[in-house]
């Protein structure tokens, strides 16, 4: 009987506990962060990749911290296609692409000619597609969990209201600095 009965209570204990940590990452998840506001022209980005965060500036002035999820392998610059590692150095939003697979994007201008003769000097080809996306479509139910791995191929993962943010923020031709 005394067996049947710390049974009951450690599953009412773990019934409990796992109620508590769903409740807690939805309200993690569904709590609102401070937006760009609506006339906000972002003219520099800036990537700190060791602390997973994407900077977003006006005039000198900071707008916007973003915390990104990077590629799998987040240490080291990207020194050929299929790294899974998220590029170092100067490059500039190249493209804007609504109707990504990954709810939108900014395309980063990977690879310039300094990656390209890397990876050549390697034997292997440099790359691209490197880009500023959300989620893929269909899992934005994700949202702010994502940041809490480096889950891309080698690009900067926001959430989706973030990435609606900096699509409308960011014109093509915005330099963008990725540091390790």
């Amino acid at each position: 009987m005394k067996r049947q009965k710390k049974r009951k209570i450690v599953l009412k204990t773990v019934i409990a506990l796992f109620i508590l940590i769903a409740l807690g990452l939805w309200g993690y998840n569904s709590y609102p962060e401070p937006a760009l506001s609506n006339n906000a022209k972002v003219d520099k980005l800036v990537v700190y990749k060791s602390k997973r965060s994407l900077l977003a500036y006006s005039d000198g002035r900071l707008l916007k911290t973003y915390r990104i999820s990077l590629g799998r392998q987040p240490i080291g610059a990207k020194q050929f296609e299929g790294d899974l590692k998220t590029p170092e150095g100067l490059y500039t939003i190249n493209d804007k692409n609504q109707y990504s697979d990954y709810h939108k994007n900014l395309g980063v201008s990977y690879p310039n000619q300094a990656d390209i003769a890397q990876a050549k000097a390697l034997g292997k080809v440099a790359g691209g597609d490197i880009k500023i996306h959300g989620l893929r479509n269909g899992m934005g139910f994700i949202g702010k969990l994502q940041r809490h791995m480096d889950w891309t191929l080698g690009c900067m993962a926001l959430t989706n209201s973030e990435i609606d943010e900096l699509f409308k923020a960011v014109p093509i031709g915005t330099p963008i600095e990725i540091k390790p």
